[in-house]
């Protein structure tokens, strides 16, 4: 995922498409391997114009009209509606795009920059999407919830492989199951090797931490699902927002914990579709 301050980078430098059959490498989200097809119906790939409909971020769909996602993928500089497309659940980029587009896009009034919180988006689409085996809404937890350590949890994109390295053709969707560390624990090891005041809380309450040396979400997977399995039931615990580097040795993922957005997101989100 973005380094701090770094913000978007871009899935590929340039697109050359395989077919998805080809034998390929499959190496995928950090440590993870290609999802089923069945599995996460809820992802969606943000796209924007750049010579051809690109991937840049990930997202979820919490409602028929609403896309979830970070707010580091769509600013500081809020993006125009016309600017953005939205792909459902795809197991490959590119290969059978059905693009929507979007109304309007909602950033929340406290994010400025990456790494000091607020890191999360709506966009609204121009009309709803219809319910499919294929395409579902994922659940939003309770606020009470507090997902612990040990807690079983998958993080999902089309993210780079490592740092530096794009996803491969086919270009298929990646996940990975991230361990959840708790956030003092989560801040000590940012504080390693820096000159940070210890006074200074680097991962913050409206923030949650997942991952380590060998799991990781990366660059291209921002904005996309941190899921969560919780009573028999799939909740978004998180969304992919930043961390140092990738998958490294003493810096967990971080994530934009949702139960501390729900109440703005219930502003503009409708409980029951």
């Amino acid at each position: 995922m973005p380094s701090l301050p770094v913000l978007v980078l871009p899935l590929l430098g340039s697109l050359v498409l395989a077919s998805p059959e080809q034998a390929l490498e499959r190496a995928g989200i950090v440590g993870g391997h290609e999802a089923p097809g069945n599995r996460w119906p809820w992802q969606v790939s943000l796209r924007a114009h750049l010579g051809y409909w690109q991937h840049f971020c990930g997202g979820s769909l919490i409602h028929p009209q609403w896309v979830l996602t970070a707010a580091h993928c769509v600013g500081p500089g809020v993006m125009y509606p016309e600017e953005i497309r939205v792909q459902l659940r795809e197991q490959h980029l590119y290969y059978q795009d059905r693009l929507l587009p979007v109304h309007r896009v909602i950033m929340h009034p406290d994010y400025y920059i990456i790494g000091n919180g607020a890191d999360i988006a709506l966009l609204e689409l121009e009309d709803p999407v219809n319910m499919s085996a294929h395409v579902q809404l994922v659940t939003l937890p309770p606020a009470s919830e507090t997902f612990p350590t040990g807690t079983p949890c998958w993080v999902t994109g089309w993210g780079y492989v490592s740092d530096g390295t794009p996803l491969p053709p086919p270009f298929p969707l990646k996940q990975v199951k991230v361990p959840i560390v708790e956030n003092s624990i989560c801040n000590m090891q940012y504080h390693l090797g820096v000159n940070t005041g210890d006074g200074v809380q680097i991962v913050r309450e409206d923030m949650l931490c997942a991952g380590n040396s060998k799991k990781d979400s990366c660059q291209g997977d921002s904005g996309g699902p941190l899921v969560c399995k919780v009573r028999g039931a799939w909740l978004q615990a998180g969304v992919v927002s930043w961390g140092e580097g990738c998958a490294h040795p003493n810096r967990p993922g971080i994530y934009t914990r949702v139960t501390y957005y729900l109440d703005w997101i219930r502003q503009y989100v409708p409980e029951e579709p």
